[in-house]
């Protein structure tokens, strides 16, 4: 039996190392500027959505090792990362534009529907939006489960399993969405009376809808765990085609909120139908059938990985949606307190949160990548530091605007009767570019294994509903409460990934002294 983790020196004259002793990917031979490259090329990669790649070479349990699966090829790590940015420009480039257009299609219906409606409509509809993202955001934590799921059952020769696995969650998500339906209907005025809305009208339609999403994010983690790249951008482009449709043209017919959250609700039970449509033609496919047999020890490590990666998927979920509370808790709380306000609060909230989103979008690069490197004995500092790089360029951008000439930029985007919440944008801007680095820094730890840093999330959003509300719906001050939170949070979040980072080089140090001592052993 060959250890997996030893290779034979290569010669002496092989310039290329590719046999050479295993060490650690920042130790190679590579010249800096390639090595920086290689790294931008595999963050604009697969963005949107990335995480299937994570169980690509194993069932990866975050926090703990890799177990490796029997009919693998390990190959150095530099020559899988080749692998992933050829296949990735190839496979998972279309799923990256098809999000791309779907986003800036997005941005256009945010302006479009901004002079369609009167302020006060506006905000109402930024508030159901918000609660929309806070419900459908831990959809992404489903979507990992699944794929690291499907693709554990397929490389332990448990492939037969996918099927009945596969309809016993979509009859608990559909169990999950009949409930929410029958909760969201009996509770649908009394939410209309805590955010100050005029009347329900779009309260049903929005939550219901953001139920759906996570059943979307179901077929979609099995289209991802197939690798059907190509089907799968297919279905980004028809959910925000149909939305976008749906929206405005509601909008526009005089529907105002009802007509706005109507389109969404229209937007993803067509995405819904059409990806199950299509995760079903895809996994009919016989020829995804993988290996054979699974040893007995395979099949017992398997057992543990699914309560690691059930723990894992819980605290994401959790995780997830307390950063969707985070983003949106000041436009919904500022609405409750003072809703004459809330359509020029608004207009600066959509503005400054199009970073998180933009970070949302790296975290999904981000995860998995710190899960591999993590589970191999390394780390993903570099790879965190190139999202921060691509982030604070928008960044600063947008914070430039907002301090210069913030009535002008938002009388341009969304007319002049939403102009009104120029003081505070520089500030909120400040604040969501906190919680940007919050989100990247809380996905690179749910990679490492860090459950436990929920509990910044739970605290730091405790702190915002008090900070918040204690702002009496005042414009400035909300966003002045909202820029001390989120910098409190990005503090606490530097610490734990540093505190980390100290252990894990301890381990790492003591690792590397075993392993020379039993050197001259071997």
């Amino acid at each position: 039996m060959t250890e997996p983790n030893t290779a034979p020196k290569a010669p002496e004259g092989d310039s290329g190392g590719q046999g050479a002793e295993q060490v650690p990917m920042e130790s190679a031979e590579t010249p800096a500027l390639d090595v920086i490259l290689e790294e931008i090329d595999t963050v604009v990669e697969p963005v949107h959505e990335a995480t299937s790649m994570a169980p690509a070479v194993g069932i990866a349990v975050a926090g703990g090792p890799m177990i490796t699966l029997p009919g693998e090829v390990t190959a150095p790590a530099f020559e899988r990362k080749g692998d992933s940015v050829r296949a990735g420009l190839s496979q998972a480039g279309p799923v990256a534009i098809a999000g791309m257009v779907v986003n800036a299609a997005g941005a256009l219906v945010v302006v479009v529907v901004a002079r369609l409606v009167t302020p006060q409509a506006y905000g109402d509809i930024a508030q159901l939006l918000g609660l929309f993202f806070i419900l459908s955001m831990p959809g992404s934590a489903v979507l990992v489960g699944v794929v690291r799921r499907v693709t554990a059952l397929q490389t332990s020769g448990q492939a037969h399993l996918i099927r009945q696995w596969v309809a016993r969650v979509h009859r608990i998500a559909l169990v999950a969405l009949a409930l929410e339906v029958v909760v969201v209907i009996v509770l649908r005025d009394w939410i209309a009376h805590q955010l100050s809305l005029p009347n329900s009208q779009g309260v049903v339609l929005i939550l219901v809808a953001a139920g759906i999403w996570i059943l979307l994010s179901v077929d979609r983690g099995l289209l991802q765990a197939h690798r059907a790249y190509r089907p799968l951008a297919g279905n980004l482009l028809m959910e925000g085609a149909i939305r976008t449709l749906f929206v405005v043209g509601l909008v526009a017919a005089g529907l105002g909120v009802a007509g706005y959250a109507f389109g969404v609700f229209i937007g993803e039970v067509v995405a819904t139908a059409h990806a199950h449509w299509l995760a079903s033609r895809v996994w009919a496919d016989p020829a995804t059938v993988p290996v054979k047999v699974a040893s007995p020890d395979l099949l017992a490590a398997g057992v543990l990985a699914r309560r690691k990666l059930l723990a894992d998927v819980s605290a994401a979920f959790v995780g997830l949606a307390l950063l969707g509370l985070l983003q949106n808790v000041d436009v919904i709380l500022l609405g409750r307190l003072d809703h004459a306000n809330v359509g020029p609060y608004a207009a600066i909230s959509v503005a400054s949160k199009a970073l998180v989103f933009g970070a949302i979008a790296l975290g999904a690069y981000l995860l998995p990548e710190a899960t591999i490197r993590w589970n191999e004995g390394g780390h993903a500092i570099r790879q965190l530091g190139v999202t921060l790089i691509f982030l604070a360029v928008p960044a600063i951008v947008l914070l430039a605007i907002a301090e210069f000439i913030p009535h002008w930029f938002l009388t341009v985007v969304f007319s002049a009767k939403l102009s009104a919440g120029a003081p505070a944008f520089a500030t909120l801007v400040g604040a969501m570019i906190f919680l940007s680095f919050s989100v990247l820094v809380t996905n690179y730890l749910f990679g490492t294994g860090s459950r436990w840093i929920v509990l910044l999330l739970v605290g730091g959003s405790g702190l915002a509903l008090s900070l918040i509300s204690a702002a009496h719906g005042q414009i400035v001050a909300t966003a002045r409460a909202d820029l001390v939170v989120q910098a409190a949070l990005a503090v606490a979040m530097g610490i734990a990934f540093a505190s980390i980072h100290y252990r894990h080089r301890g381990r790492h140090w003591v690792g590397r002294l075993r392993l020379r001592r039993q050197a001259p052993a071997s």
